[in-house]
Protein backbone atom coordinates (compact mmCIF):
# COMPACT_ATOMS: atom_id res chain seq x y z
CA UNK A 1 0.00 0.00 0.00
CA UNK A 2 1.11 3.30 -0.64
CA UNK A 3 1.52 6.76 1.23
CA UNK A 4 -1.19 9.35 -0.18
CA UNK A 5 1.42 11.49 0.82
CA UNK A 6 2.95 10.60 -2.80
CA UNK A 7 -0.40 11.05 -4.74
CA UNK A 8 0.16 14.55 -6.07
CA UNK A 9 3.89 14.00 -6.66
CA UNK A 10 5.99 13.75 -9.91
CA UNK A 11 9.05 13.06 -11.20
CA UNK A 12 10.75 16.42 -11.42
CA UNK A 13 13.67 16.85 -13.19
CA UNK A 14 16.99 17.58 -11.35
CA UNK A 15 17.87 21.12 -11.28
CA UNK A 16 21.38 20.79 -13.97
CA UNK A 17 23.51 22.53 -11.55
CA UNK A 18 23.32 20.08 -9.21
CA UNK A 19 25.41 18.38 -11.62
CA UNK A 20 28.91 20.20 -10.32
CA UNK A 21 28.38 18.03 -7.51
CA UNK A 22 27.57 14.69 -9.39
CA UNK A 23 27.42 12.43 -5.93
CA UNK A 24 24.66 14.70 -4.80
CA UNK A 25 23.06 14.38 -8.28
CA UNK A 26 22.95 10.67 -8.01
CA UNK A 27 21.48 10.88 -4.44
CA UNK A 28 19.54 12.89 -5.77
CA UNK A 29 17.88 10.84 -8.37
CA UNK A 30 17.73 8.06 -5.87
CA UNK A 31 15.08 9.89 -4.63
CA UNK A 32 13.11 10.23 -7.47
CA UNK A 33 13.74 6.68 -8.07
CA UNK A 34 11.81 5.62 -4.88
CA UNK A 35 9.23 8.19 -5.57
CA UNK A 36 9.26 5.92 -9.23
CA UNK A 37 9.16 3.15 -7.33
CA UNK A 38 5.80 4.59 -5.41
CA UNK A 39 4.29 5.35 -8.76
CA UNK A 40 5.01 2.15 -9.56
CA UNK A 41 2.42 0.48 -6.79
CA UNK A 42 0.09 2.92 -7.61
CA UNK A 43 -0.37 1.60 -10.32
CA UNK A 44 -0.75 -1.62 -9.51
CA UNK A 45 -2.93 -1.11 -7.25
CA UNK A 46 -5.60 0.94 -8.93
CA UNK A 47 -8.62 -1.20 -10.30
CA UNK A 48 -7.88 1.09 -13.95
CA UNK A 49 -5.03 2.73 -15.45
CA UNK A 50 -3.80 6.02 -14.69
CA UNK A 51 -2.55 7.27 -17.76
CA UNK A 52 -0.63 10.31 -16.46
CA UNK A 53 1.44 7.93 -13.81
CA UNK A 54 1.74 5.53 -16.48
CA UNK A 55 3.33 8.17 -18.77
CA UNK A 56 5.87 9.61 -16.17
CA UNK A 57 7.02 5.64 -15.33
CA UNK A 58 7.70 5.12 -18.91
CA UNK A 59 9.60 7.93 -19.71
CA UNK A 60 11.47 7.98 -16.55
CA UNK A 61 12.46 4.35 -17.52
CA UNK A 62 12.64 5.35 -20.41
CA UNK A 63 15.31 8.01 -20.37
CA UNK A 64 16.40 8.80 -16.65
CA UNK A 65 16.79 5.92 -15.80
CA UNK A 66 19.14 4.63 -18.69
CA UNK A 67 21.25 7.42 -18.49
CA UNK A 68 21.55 6.89 -14.45
CA UNK A 69 22.28 3.28 -15.05
CA UNK A 70 25.05 4.48 -17.10
CA UNK A 71 26.35 7.05 -15.08
CA UNK A 72 26.93 4.63 -12.74
CA UNK A 73 28.44 1.60 -15.11
CA UNK A 74 30.55 3.86 -17.25
CA UNK A 75 31.93 6.30 -14.55
CA UNK A 76 31.02 5.72 -10.96
CA UNK A 77 31.69 2.29 -10.14
CA UNK A 78 34.99 2.05 -12.47
CA UNK A 79 35.97 5.50 -10.44
CA UNK A 80 35.30 3.60 -6.88
CA UNK A 81 36.81 0.68 -8.38
CA UNK A 82 40.40 2.65 -8.44
CA UNK A 83 40.46 4.51 -5.80
CA UNK A 84 38.47 1.87 -2.82
CA UNK A 85 41.47 0.47 -0.68
CA UNK A 86 41.47 -3.21 -0.03
CA UNK A 87 39.96 -2.65 3.40
CA UNK A 88 36.99 -1.32 1.76
CA UNK A 89 36.09 -4.87 0.52
CA UNK A 90 33.83 -2.86 -1.96
CA UNK A 91 33.85 -5.35 -4.94
CA UNK A 92 31.14 -7.98 -4.04
CA UNK A 93 28.64 -5.01 -3.32
CA UNK A 94 29.85 -3.52 -6.78
CA UNK A 95 29.62 -6.83 -8.69
CA UNK A 96 25.82 -7.27 -6.67
CA UNK A 97 24.84 -3.72 -8.07
CA UNK A 98 26.13 -4.27 -11.68
CA UNK A 99 24.60 -7.80 -11.70
CA UNK A 100 21.23 -6.31 -10.26
CA UNK A 101 21.48 -3.63 -13.58
CA UNK A 102 21.77 -6.02 -16.16
CA UNK A 103 19.05 -8.06 -14.59
CA UNK A 104 16.04 -5.75 -14.23
CA UNK A 105 16.61 -5.09 -17.97
CA UNK A 106 14.15 -7.53 -18.89
CA UNK A 107 11.61 -6.54 -16.35
CA UNK A 108 11.79 -3.04 -17.36
CA UNK A 109 11.56 -3.46 -20.78
CA UNK A 110 8.53 -5.47 -20.29
CA UNK A 111 6.79 -2.84 -17.93
CA UNK A 112 7.33 -0.14 -20.47
CA UNK A 113 6.16 -2.14 -23.85
CA UNK A 114 2.80 -3.04 -21.21
CA UNK A 115 2.02 -0.16 -20.28
CA UNK A 116 2.64 1.61 -23.52
CA UNK A 117 0.25 -0.41 -24.72
CA UNK A 118 -1.86 0.57 -22.64
CA UNK A 119 -2.26 4.46 -22.63
CA UNK A 120 -4.86 5.59 -25.20
CA UNK A 121 -6.80 2.66 -24.00
CA UNK A 122 -9.96 4.07 -21.94
CA UNK A 123 -10.78 2.27 -19.25
CA UNK A 124 -8.08 -0.23 -19.06
CA UNK A 125 -6.89 -2.66 -16.17
CA UNK A 126 -3.30 -3.71 -16.15
CA UNK A 127 -3.00 -7.62 -16.36
CA UNK A 128 -2.11 -9.58 -13.16
CA UNK A 129 1.54 -9.89 -14.46
CA UNK A 130 2.44 -6.20 -15.17
CA UNK A 131 0.87 -5.26 -11.88
CA UNK A 132 2.88 -8.30 -9.97
CA UNK A 133 5.97 -6.96 -12.74
CA UNK A 134 5.31 -3.23 -11.20
CA UNK A 135 5.40 -4.55 -7.92
CA UNK A 136 8.42 -6.46 -7.67
CA UNK A 137 10.71 -3.89 -9.76
CA UNK A 138 9.28 -1.48 -6.79
CA UNK A 139 10.66 -4.05 -4.24
CA UNK A 140 13.74 -4.73 -6.10
CA UNK A 141 14.71 -1.29 -7.02
CA UNK A 142 14.09 -0.43 -3.08
CA UNK A 143 16.81 -2.86 -1.90
CA UNK A 144 19.11 -2.13 -4.36
CA UNK A 145 18.84 1.71 -3.75
CA UNK A 146 19.80 0.87 -0.46
CA UNK A 147 22.42 -1.21 -0.98
CA UNK A 148 23.88 2.00 -3.07
CA UNK A 149 22.86 4.79 -0.38
CA UNK A 150 24.34 2.78 2.46
CA UNK A 151 27.86 1.49 1.23
CA UNK A 152 28.60 2.98 -2.06
CA UNK A 153 28.00 6.20 -2.43
CA UNK A 154 29.51 6.97 1.48
CA UNK A 155 32.73 4.88 0.04
CA UNK A 156 32.51 7.60 -2.84
CA UNK A 157 32.26 10.75 -0.65
CA UNK A 158 35.49 9.51 1.24
CA UNK A 159 37.59 7.75 -1.82
CA UNK A 160 37.32 9.86 -4.52
CA UNK A 161 39.54 12.97 -5.35
CA UNK A 162 37.93 16.37 -6.22
CA UNK A 163 39.82 15.26 -9.90
CA UNK A 164 37.33 12.47 -9.88
CA UNK A 165 34.32 14.54 -8.81
CA UNK A 166 34.88 17.29 -11.40
CA UNK A 167 35.93 14.63 -14.44
CA UNK A 168 32.50 12.57 -13.35
CA UNK A 169 30.91 16.21 -13.58
CA UNK A 170 31.52 16.71 -16.07
CA UNK A 171 31.02 12.93 -18.22
CA UNK A 172 27.30 13.20 -16.08
CA UNK A 173 26.80 16.44 -17.36
CA UNK A 174 28.03 15.39 -20.97
CA UNK A 175 25.70 12.43 -21.08
CA UNK A 176 22.85 14.92 -20.66
CA UNK A 177 23.96 17.35 -23.30
CA UNK A 178 25.10 19.78 -20.43
CA UNK A 179 28.05 22.20 -20.60
CA UNK A 180 29.10 22.69 -17.57
CA UNK A 181 31.30 26.01 -16.79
Amino acid sequence: MTSPCYREQHLEPLPTDLLRKPLDYVLADHLRQRLLCVLCEQLADAKLLDTDIAEEVVAYLKTDMVVHVIDEEQDLFPLIRRRAQEEDDIEEALGQLSGEHAGVEDLVQAITVELEGSLGISSQSLSDDLRQGLRDFAKNERLHLALENAIIMPLAKVRLTERDLKELAARMAARRGILLN
